[in-house]
């Protein structure tokens, strides 16, 4: 992850305002619709004791350095037989749901429309809904050709956090060239 990303999460955990968040309604419906094809599913979740002996044990070498509270992460993953469309009229509704539930959008600015349809390299969207000057909630949406990965993570972090947590439990390192910006209005 680089310091302009971590820049931009420090910046907004300073500006987005305090409210309470879960995944807003209907987020699950769109992502299974999401591709112009079926999908072979896999899922797993992780609760908060599953997530502290893996942070404890691995994530930190047994000492954690960090007041990072992870309550619990979810991870879907779907498979497809052949390279993947994803329909942008319902990625604009998974974008609109997020805004609609007051979560800040972050986008990668190198990824064209086309690409983000019919992506040649994974295409990543994040999305973090603030409680105060913590996140409490992350979704990564993470779009390739033949895989989709949709990660969900219930916790209280301070901005920073997100570094310790790239590449582990499911959630993907950030591509070091891509640069994440709040998307514009709309986006």
């Amino acid at each position: 992850m680089n310091s302009r990303f971590s820049s931009i999460l420090l910046t907004l955990a300073l500006a987005v305002p305090c409210t309470n968040a879960q995944q807003p309604r209907g987020i699950a419906d769109a992502v299974n619709n999401l591709a112009d094809q079926p999908a072979t599913r896999i899922e797993f979740s992780l609760d908060r004791s599953q997530l502290q002996s893996a942070e404890d044990s691995y994530l930190y070498g047994g000492t954690s350095h960090h007041n990072a509270a992870l309550y619990g992460i979810t991870v879907y993953t779907f498979h497809y037989s052949r390279p993947v469309f994803y329909t942008p009229e319902v990625m604009a509704q998974i974008v609109n749901t997020y805004h609609a539930a007051g979560w800040q959008h972050l986008v990668n600015v190198n990824a064209t429309p086309e690409q983000s349809a019919s992506p040649a390299a994974p295409i990543t969207d994040m999305w973090l809904h603030f409680s105060g000057m913590e996140i409490d909630n992350v979704t990564v949406l993470v779009r390739a050709q033949r895989e989709m990965n949709l990660i969900q993570i219930s916790c209280l972090l301070q901005p920073l956090d997100l570094l310790h947590l790239s590449g582990h439990f499911g959630i993907p390192k950030v591509d070091p060239s891509a640069v994440m910006v709040p998307a514009p209005d709309g986006r």
